[in-house]
């Protein structure tokens, strides 16, 4: 398979298992929302990929976030894109292996892993049925010129209200911006910061659950 990963195979067999795919965020690696897969659903096969982008440390990106005095803060979109392509031949890969159920897929990300979840979600349509994108927001730069109108999957989304790296501003527009579409989502905040709180953690687990 074409990304590094880890893999908690399904606790409760079946002969097609949901699937749910961990994306992590900036700086990250697989390990980390890894930690969530022993209190989540035993029918799951869970699979953590790891961002292609070494930074030294332990700590992997999907995309260069790049400083400079002119245009502040900004995103590398080309290697952003190269890896939503990443992702979606693995999220494949992982499907063939296992002999997963294709209407249960789940992603689930975190920050710049929930970025690349919603864009994964349009240029792909339907490759997943339900994202859970905590602490992220949707990046109008990293969407299909022409949107997909047949898409029937739906959205949980989180977001901590003083997040001092994704502002609570950028999560709020989500919701609207998927119903427009007429897209399924749920919205949620948490006093937290750049975080997934406890009750946060409880609230997508019932969400998932709910769907299995």
């Amino acid at each position: 398979m074409n990304l590094e990963h880890i893999v908690r195979e399904p606790l409760v067999k079946s002969e097609n298992p949901p699937l749910l795919i961990l994306l992590h965020g900036y700086g990250s690696n697989k390990e980390d929302l890894f930690s969530f897969a022993e209190e989540l659903p035993k029918e799951l096969l869970i699979v953590s990929a790891q961002a292609p982008n070494e930074m030294g440390y332990g700590g992997y990106a999907w995309y260069d976030i790049n400083f400079d005095n002119v245009n502040g803060k900004f995103s590398d979109l080309k290697q952003a894109k190269e890896s939503i392509d990443k992702i979606a031949t693995f999220i494949d890969a992982v499907k063939a292996k296992y002999n997963t159920n294709i209407d249960k897929t789940f992603l689930l990300g975190f920050s710049q892993g929930a970025i690349l979840s919603y864009s994964l979600s349009f240029f792909y349509p339907n490759k997943v049925n339900h994202v859970i994108a905590l602490s992220g927001y949707v990046n109008e730069d990293l969407l299909p010129k022409n949107m997909p109108t047949d898409i029937k999957t739906d959205y949980y989304i989180s977001h901590g209200i003083v997040d001092q790296v994704l502002p609570i501003d950028w999560a709020r527009k989500c919701k609207p911006f998927l119903d427009n579409l007429k897209l399924d989502s749920v919205y949620s905040e948490y006093k937290v910061g750049h975080g997934v709180a406890p009750q946060n953690f409880y609230s997508f687990k019932s969400w998932i659950e709910s769907r299995l």
